[in-house]
């Protein structure tokens, strides 16, 4: 019984995760594009964090196909400007769209 709801629950995850809306389900990039594009927002956020001048918890980092886009809200123009140049600093990144809202 608890084997049968197991793998009842393992199928249902499987395919929630298949169908959720992912880039890959939607065929925007390939499965290893989306790993690259997942460790360019690791390296990015973690670079944030370690920048004393960056609020990273207020500011999102999105990655597809190379394109970093930065959203969220920034205390000055020079905290925006500097989550944009870590971005663009970051291996592997192409382009940075900075949609940072500065909000003092």
């Amino acid at each position: 019984m608890k084997y049968a709801r197991a793998l009842a629950f393992a199928a249902l995850a499987g395919i929630t995760i298949v169908t959720a809306g992912c880039s890959v389900a939607r065929n925007q990039q390939t499965v290893g594009s989306y790993v690259d594009d997942a460790g360019i927002t690791t390296a990015v956020k973690a670079k944030m964090a370690e920048d004393k001048s960056v609020a990273a918890t207020a500011i999102s980092v999105e990655t597809l196909n190379g394109t970093v886009q930065l959203s969220g809200f920034a205390k000055s123009q020079t905290e925006k400007n500097t989550a944009e140049t870590i971005a663009r600093n970051t291996k592997n990144v192409r382009d940075v769209r900075n949609n940072i809202v500065v909000r003092p």
